[in-house]
């Protein structure tokens, strides 16, 4: 069926605006702290650190994997020809990028033919520089398998592919679910949710962490990292009060950071975060966030190497924040 513009504001809404691509027309103020490692991406989305040591980012509109060196922020392309973003829905294309062993894998979202694409939903496994091959079709799962919710695109809007046992998570913003997607192709649903809008992931032994960027208008107190077990129905709430969380991470002596992208103003549906009201937080004992970093303009993943934490935007850049995980920032959870 056609994709209505009306139901496309109501999906961005939905998702929280995470992979709304408007930039601003000026130049992006500076985070509060940090430098600029890097620009001139085509649309920043999921990243990874890959088993070498470097940076690995999706850019949803070309279709393409950057490798980005952490010190001195050279890019190389890694990997073309995936998916691109299909310019009259302006979100989706190729998501996030995860490594099992040196093999990677691309999530991509939103191209299917429900929005009007011709392209299977779900994780790509990369076969060479220039060329791909779908291994799990989460769309297909999520058509056959609807959740129990007011839903308007079948196939789902995939936003965050982690490791797991060997296959991956994926967590699924407007469905509401996370699915447990093996490299033979099979996909089952490990837990749903009510409309909380899971967004990034994390894996530590047997808790999986999970952001959650909370419905519209994004209130601070929907901005939640919750960690539950394979198996279980319910979760724990880790940290909350950070507004449209949309990635979490493990840092060093057991401390846990999360990415704000901020606040959400008048602007309606189908709008991003506030330019510059993003941040980088760590949760704190008491269930709290404490501000590592502020005036983030619209962040989309974080990865965290040793001390130093890097964040990419949507607009295409990555900022480097240095010793930000050492004492007295390690908190036990």
């Amino acid at each position: 069926m056609r994709f209505r513009h009306t139901r496309l504001a109501l999906l961005v809404a939905l998702i929280g605006a995470i992979t709304a691509l408007a930039a601003s027309a000026t130049a992006p103020a500076a985070p509060s702290s940090g430098s600029l490692l890097l620009s001139g991406l085509q649309g920043g989305s999921g990243s990874t650190v890959g088993p070498d040591g470097a940076l690995y980012v999706t850019e949803p509109i070309s279709g393409r994997i950057s490798r980005v060196d952490p010190d001195s922020g050279a890019r190389t392309t890694f990997a073309t020809g995936l998916p691109t973003q299909l310019p009259w829905v302006g979100l989706g294309g190729a998501m996030d990028v995860a490594f099992i062993g040196n093999t990677a894998y691309a999530l991509v979202s939103v191209v299917g033919s429900d929005v009007g694409g011709s392209n299977t939903v779900g994780i790509y496994r990369m076969d060479g520089p220039n060329s791909f091959t779908p291994i799990a079709d989460i769309g297909q799962f999520a058509v056959d398998n609807p959740p129990k919710a007011d839903i308007f695109v079948a196939t789902g809007v995939q936003y965050a592919l982690e490791p797991f046992r060997g296959g991956f998570l994926v967590t699924d913003g407007h469905h509401n679910r996370v699915y447990d997607v093996e490299r033979d192709g099979d996909v089952s649903e490990l837990i749903a949710f009510g409309n909380i809008v899971p967004t990034g992931l994390e894996v530590s032994g047997n808790t999986v962490y999970m952001a959650e960027a909370g419905p519209l208008p994004h209130n601070a107190a929907d901005g939640k990292v919750v960690s539950f077990s394979p198996g279980s129905s319910t979760v724990t709430t880790v940290a909350a009060g950070a507004p449209l969380l949309v990635d979490v991470e493990r840092g060093r002596g057991r401390s846990l950071f999360a990415l704000s992208q901020g606040t959400h103003g008048p602007d309606g549906p189908g709008s991003p975060a506030d330019p510059d009201t993003g941040s980088l937080v760590e949760a704190n004992l008491d269930g709290s966030f404490r501000a590592v970093a502020t005036s983030l303009d619209r962040p989309t993943s974080l990865e965290l190497i040793g001390t130093t934490a890097y964040v990419v935007t949507l607009t295409g850049d990555i900022w480097k924040f240095d010793d930000i995980s050492g004492p007295p920032f390690g908190k036990a959870h």
